[in-house]
């Protein structure tokens, strides 16, 4: 028996659908691109003629015979075009952050429930190999009891930039750009803190948003430091572990979205596979070894979406893990302003 495959449209043809969903989309035998809504017609038509275009996303949502619809246009935008969807009964990917604000969340969870559609979250960096490689060595017991987590996603711009990531007064801000990767990742570790402090700041000359962000998520046997600025020039020290048993440093990034801005087709299994030279150390206390990074791959999450669509799996990532990322933003901007840790109730 053939299965069919998914009619697939997408709203937006900036770097997000580029780099990170049109090459999945394109290169499975899961789906079937077959409709784009962009402001950039005469490129959208040059790069992908089979395709039917669409000036708007209501047009594109409204008027074609899509299964699917990925959504990554600007943050701001993500709740009515997802209602939009799902109100016609689309499935729909939302490229993170899931929303803007929790009670739109909220409604779109209870929307795609009644529809009975897939609503998913596009939080790929839980298929990054540093952090396949550090939760396999927490599950593994490498650490014995985890003491201390940190984990950071820094960039060097000091400069504000035109955009609408940097310039958009709803939803803006590395706070919702880099936050809900580190969130997401904290969660997938350790589940729901107890508490949270946090730093939310405007560092930056001319800045209008969060450009800074220090978030300490306190577990009753641990705590969870996430932390983003635009000051660092020097290599990115992704993760920092400490246990009873030894801890565990790796620096620098996932290489798929290099990879994939490179050109490189998600084709083989090894294609995100990362350099030896590139690999975390472990230190015991009394010696210290490379541990080889774990392979990961962001076409996981397509394999997960189309079982998801099909009946056959739930979704690889649930809204309502998105939703809580959502969340955990708004009370870190809460405890920011207040000067104080506060309560996690779920």
């Amino acid at each position: 028996m053939t299965t069919k495959t998914i009619k697939t449209g997408i709203i937006g043809y900036g770097f997000s659908a580029t780099t990170f969903h049109l090459p999945f989309i394109t290169c499975s035998p899961d789906f079937e691109l077959t409709a784009i809504s962009s402001s950039q017609r005469d490129l959208v038509l040059k790069n992908h003629p089979k395709c039917s275009y669409y000036e708007t996303p209501d047009a594109l949502i409204g008027n074609s015979d899509i299964d699917l619809v990925i959504i990554t246009a600007p943050n701001d935008t993500h709740y009515p075009l997802a209602k939009l969807a799902l109100e016609h009964n689309k499935h729909v990917v939302i490229e993170k952050p899931f929303t803007t604000n929790v009670s739109d969340g909220e409604h779109l969870i209870a929307l795609a429930a009644e529809k009975a559609r897939v609503l998913s979250v596009y939080h790929n960096r839980r298929w990054d190999g540093d952090f396949l490689t550090v939760q396999k060595l927490i599950n593994e017991g490498k650490f014995g009891q985890v003491k201390y987590f940190e984990s950071h996603f820094d960039r060097f711009r000091p400069a504000v930039r035109q955009r609408w990531r940097e310039q958009s007064p709803n939803g803006g801000g590395i706070l919702f750009d880099l936050g809900p990767h580190l969130i997401d990742q904290a969660l997938q570790l350790f589940g729901l803190p107890e508490a949270i402090t946090a730093q939310c700041l405007i560092q930056r000359k001319g800045s209008t948003n969060v450009d800074f962000f220090n978030i300490v998520l306190h577990y009753p046997d641990k705590q969870a430091v996430l932390h983003s600025d635009l000051y660092s020039a020097g290599a990115n020290r992704r993760f920092t572990v400490k246990g009873e048993l030894g801890s565990y440093e790796v620096y620098g990034l996932d290489p798929q979205e290099d990879r994939l801005k490179a050109g490189v087709k998600p084709k083989t299994p090894s294609w995100a596979s990362v350099p030896s030279d590139e690999y975390g150390t472990f230190f015991s206390g009394t010696s210290q070894t490379h541990i080889k990074t774990e392979t990961g791959g962001y076409q996981h999450y397509f394999t997960g979406l189309a079982k998801a669509i099909r009946q056959e799996d739930t979704a690889p990532i649930s809204a309502s893990d998105g939703l809580w990322t959502i969340k955990l933003i708004e009370l870190a901007m809460q405890s920011s302003q207040q000067g104080r840790t506060l309560a996690v109730t779920s």
